[in-house]
């Protein structure tokens, strides 16, 4: 892969900038300021994205290197993969997803994953080297050579750690015994005392003493609460009980009222009926009064009436006789002074009984219409009577027709058998109540020890979560160290010996054959063979070798990074190599990576003299 071209819109002190790279040797001059870092954080920013995230730092990168002036924060950069693709990255600082289009210009930024907190990760999917991997080998800077005396321990210890590890940072020792320390003072082992796991062990079995002495508050519990359900039960079915008896007594009592309610209905009804006879009885002889005095009266009317048809009878027998004794003057004055006799007898008696008669008719008829209007009332009395025996009887049937008590029921309850029941039932509600009082206060008494068995069944499960999270993280280290040591002895058999091969054929061609071999142990650590067979600890090697060292080491490592041929770039990288090691670092570059691009950024004219001295071909970019 190479870099063809980047324009700069804005990004820190730059703007409207335009460079063009070769495909090999490109030498950025500048004086210091001039803003030379500035472009290699455009590069490695334009793939990966600017952070804002200050990671220890005083500034992000972000406010580090937003535009001084104005609002626009972009620009592109154009490059080909080494399968003669070209790409264009157009990116928006300020945005966190770039566009990118092919070589038709075409937009195809859609066809790479996103990932949420970078973006789209198009370069990693081309060349499978992240930002940290890229930084850690494809570039090197002035901070990471520019050491003082006294700081070149730190650099081969870094030298080290990536032939040990394959990481510049990460040492295996150093790494292993973080592990063991942590292990040892966030955990503990059987063998301390005071240490966490220790404590909680502790704590642990205090709890589960103390929990087996509460227990039997639980278990007095279970017994308490059983009890109690069993009295709240039976207390509800006293009162279902109390009810029931409740409503017999008021069914009774209803009974009792209605059956009063028949008696005196009948009792009425008997009076009626009493009252009913007698005034049948005088109804009766009312009648038979007046039959009598209209019999009186008829009689003295026929009475009467006899005397007259007497006479009549006389009167006729004297005419019919008259001529009979018609010589006889005597029995004819005889006969009609008898017939005048009888005549004025009869019309005497009947004048006289007339009278009587006819005051004798009018007090009897005065009497008999007097007796006829008792008669009637007493008629119509008897039929309200009646009529009032017969809605009487109605009820009673209409009383009787719906029996609250069965009628075997009614017979064997009393008033005083239900008083005694509902009296018992009672007491027997109050002695459970009383019960189930005593109970509820030993309860309450229970609860305190309850409680505090709670709390300690709470803090035991914490406890016990602490344990497992303690011996997940014992376990978890553990598997660390296992793989920790697993990846280092495999390190140490293929990709080490890798190294070292790789970083003894640089470091003999860059210092003239002075040191030919480089090996790593694990006691002794990074020790370098010189011409003479003496094999010299790194650390007693000078600094600029030293430099030389880590640089090279780095170096053969890109060749494993990625299936493209990534640039080197080296910003201010030889700040502290002499002449001699310049100018044998240089040409061993020109010859090892020909078909490589290689971006050297210098504030200085030595690389370009040697450059120019030695005939290599490059390409210079002045700031």
């Amino acid at each position: 892969m190479k870099i063809q071209q980047l324009k700069i819109n804005h990004y820190g002190k730059l703007q409207n900038k335009e460079i063009k790279f070769g495909n090999n040797i490109n030498l950025i001059y500048g004086k210091n300021e001039a803003g030379k870092s500035t472009i290699l954080s455009y590069i490695v920013n334009i793939f990966y994205g600017i952070s804002k995230n200050k990671k220890g730092k005083e500034y992000s990168d972000f406010e580090k290197y937003e535009p001084w002036v104005g609002e626009e924060f972009s620009g592109k950069l154009t490059y080909q993969l080494d399968n003669k693709k070209t790409y264009e990255i157009q990116r928006d600082f300020k945005k966190k997803n770039p566009k990118i289009f092919n070589e038709n210009m075409e937009d195809i930024s859609k066809e790479f994953p996103i990932d949420k907190s970078t973006g789209n990760s198009f370069f990693y999917e081309q060349t499978k080297v992240d930002e940290q991997l890229f930084l850690s080998t494809l570039v090197a800077n002035q901070q990471e050579t520019r050491l003082q005396k006294s700081e070149q321990g730190i650099l081969v210890q870094k030298i080290a750690n990536l032939v040990g590890t394959g990481e510049d940072k990460v040492s295996y020792k150093i790494a292993v015994d973080r592990l063991n320390r942590r292990q040892l003072d966030e955990i503990g082992s059987s063998r301390t005392r005071e240490k966490p796991i220790n404590l909680i062990e502790k704590k642990i079995i205090q709890i589960e003493e103390e929990k087996e002495k509460l227990q039997q508050y639980q278990d007095k519990q279970y017994e308490t609460e059983t009890k109690e359900k069993q009295l709240l039960k039976q207390i509800q079915e006293l009162e279902k009980e109390m009810q029931e008896i409740q409503q017999l007594k008021i069914s009774y009592e209803e009974q009792e009222m209605e059956n009063q309610k028949i008696a005196v209905k009948e009792n009425i009804k008997e009076q009626n009926s009493e009252k009913i006879k007698e005034i049948n009885e005088r109804l009766n002889d009312i009648i038979k009064t007046c039959e009598e005095k209209k019999t009186k009266s008829e009689k003295a009317q026929k009475y009467g009436k006899y005397l007259f048809v007497i006479t009549a009878i006389i009167l006729i027998l004297n005419a019919i006789l008259q001529p009979i004794f018609l010589g006889n003057v005597i029995i004819n004055i005889v006969t009609i002074a008898v017939s005048i006799i009888f005549l004025a007898i009869a019309i005497l008696v009947i004048t006289k009984k007339h009278k009587q008669d006819i005051k004798e008719q009018k007090e009897n008829l005065k009497q008999y219409e007097i007796l006829k209007e008792k008669q009637n009332l007493l008629e119509n009395e008897i039929k309200i009577l009646e009529k009032s025996n017969e809605e009487i009887e109605k009820e009673i049937q209409t009383l009787k027709k719906y029996p609250k008590i069965a009628k075997e029921q009614m017979e064997t309850i009393t008033s005083k058998n239900i008083l005694y029941k509902m009296q018992s039932t009672q007491n027997n509600i109050n002695d459970k109540k009383i019960e189930l009082h005593a109970l509820q206060l030993d309860k309450n008494n229970i609860i305190p020890s309850l409680e505090k068995l709670a709390k300690m069944e709470e803090e035991y499960a914490n406890l016990q979560e602490q344990r497992q999270e303690l011996q997940k993280l014992n376990t978890a280290i553990d598997i660390a160290k296992q793989v920790l040591e697993e990846c280092y002895e495999t390190m140490r058999h293929t990709v080490t010996p890798k190294f070292t091969q790789n970083l003894s054929n640089i470091i003999c061609n860059i210092t003239n054959q002075k040191y030919t071999h480089v090996r790593f142990h694990d006691e002794q650590g990074l020790i370098v063979e010189n011409e003479k067979g003496e094999y010299i600890p790194a650390t007693k090697l000078s600094i600029g070798t030293i430099e030389q060292l880590y640089l090279s080491l780095r170096l053969s490592m890109i060749d494993d990074l990625s299936s493209e041929q990534l640039p080197i770039i080296l910003d201010e990288t030889f700040a502290y190599f002499d002449e001699e090691r310049l100018e044998n670092f240089l040409t061993y570059m020109s010859k090892t990576y020909s078909n490589r691009q290689i971006l050297i950024f210098t504030c200085t004219n030595r690389e370009k003299n040697i450059l120019d001295k030695q005939k290599i071909p490059y390409d210079l970019i002045e700031l």
